[in-house]
């Protein structure tokens, strides 16, 4: 054990040192929860029903009554700019409301009318707002239906034979998990990018600048330097799996999320449990990052590999935002299938079993101890040694 530690102290000494190695392990937790919290900042003012809605309208002069109906719910009627197309079409305006001149005339006899709403669907920017008032104008023609009916001594209830109702049994916490989807991947990205510096500089590094060489030539085991060196970057990525999880709890506290009907409700027990399924995969991460900066033959070539690694963590996120799976025993298993599905429930509130964790520990484990065997073979060779 001693000559372990000496090498773990040693590369731990440089990394701190060393401030690419701490910029790594500092830079993602702070980029992590800004991102989320501009997203869900964005999200919340999407959804929020109680403020002011800017519409342009051509012709608002031809549906007094449709415009004194929009005001009363919030919409504010501007008038619209000159070539309102384009102003729609390169994102001036979110969506323009045209009123054709014969509307008053319809609207006299009674006859349907139609109004044009100038909408980009490729744009994401307002879509909430474009909802808004597409619901706004479905619900006053309804409402005009009624009262046409109505007046000709018509029952209502015949135009509506059905009604559906909807009951929704999600509670507040499992509608937040759709917009938090963001938190599994930015911690397990924690994981991967944390020690990635430190074990492409580890390794690749110490061989481009002569000195893996010279530190083979020690009375010290090859399993000892690899272990040493492997434990170093497990350090830094664990450090920085907290130091996300922390910052983004903290920036999830300064959004208004109950204000349109979500609630985050992460508790001490919830953080130990995504701490309990993470860190195990911040002992993976290193190892096979250590593992593949020594397979590459430069320097230059080890980031390389390990930028492409770093879309392993968004892999599961994205099969699920594809097609949803219910989690199964044979997931936790798996390395990060197993965190991102512990993750997903932890976060939605649900019950997740102790067997899911302990799976997904040791199937972890189990990867980075064959990981850091592998790689301290590969230093037997003296291809790798030499980078040839």
């Amino acid at each position: 054990m001693s000559p372990l530690w000496i090498v773990f102290r040693k590369e731990l000494i440089d990394a701190i040192r060393d401030r690419r190695s701490l910029m790594s392990m500092l830079l993602f937790p702070l980029l992590g929860p800004v991102m989320v919290s501009v997203a869900l900042n964005f999200t919340a003012q999407e959804l929020d029903q109680n403020r002011d809605v800017e519409l342009p309208v051509v012709g608002q002069e031809h549906a007094p009554q449709l415009m004194a109906f929009l005001h009363d719910h919030r919409v504010e009627l501007v008038p619209p700019p000159d070539d309102y197309l384009e102003a729609v079409r390169i994102g001036d305006s979110p969506m323009v409301l045209i009123v054709h001149e014969d509307y008053a005339e319809r609207f006299r006899d009674a006859r349907a009318n139609t109004v044009e709403l100038v909408v980009d669907q490729s744009r994401t920017a307002g879509a909430g707002d474009r909802a808004r008032v597409r619901h706004l104008l479905e619900a006053y023609g309804e409402r005009l239906a009624l009262l046409r009916m109505v007046a000709r001594g018509v029952d209502p209830q015949l135009a509506k034979p059905l009604k559906v109702q909807s009951v929704d049994v999600s509670t507040p916490a499992k509608r937040a998990a759709i917009f938090l989807n963001l938190l599994p991947m930015f911690v397990l990205l924690a994981a991967f990018i944390g020690g990635m510096y430190l074990a492409t500089d580890a390794t690749a590094g110490e061989r481009e600048r002569g000195s893996l060489e010279p530190l083979l030539l020690t009375p010290v085991s090859r399993g000892a330097i690899v272990t040493g060196k492997w434990l170093a970057s497990v350090l830094f990525s664990a450090v920085t799996v907290v130091l996300t999880l922390g910052l983004t709890l903290v920036a999830l506290g300064t959004i208004p999320l109950e204000e349109i009907g979500l609630h985050v409700d992460i508790g001490v027990t919830d953080v130990l449990g995504i701490l309990l399924a993470v860190i195990p995969l911040s002992f993976a991460a290193p190892a096979a990052q250590v593992l593949v900066a020594l397979f590459a033959r430069s320097y230059k070539e080890a980031q390389t590999y390990l930028s492409i690694m770093i879309f392993i963590p968004t892999l599961p996120g994205a099969i699920f935002g594809i097609k949803p799976l219910e989690a199964q025993p044979w997931m936790y298993p798996i390395p990060v299938l197993g965190q991102q599905t512990l993750l997903t429930s932890t976060i939605r509130g649900e019950p997740t079993p102790v067997y899911g964790f302990v799976l997904a520990a040791l199937g972890a484990s189990l990867l980075a101890l064959i990981l850091v065997l592998a790689a301290a073979r590969m230093l037997r060779s003296e291809r790798i040694v030499m980078g040839r």
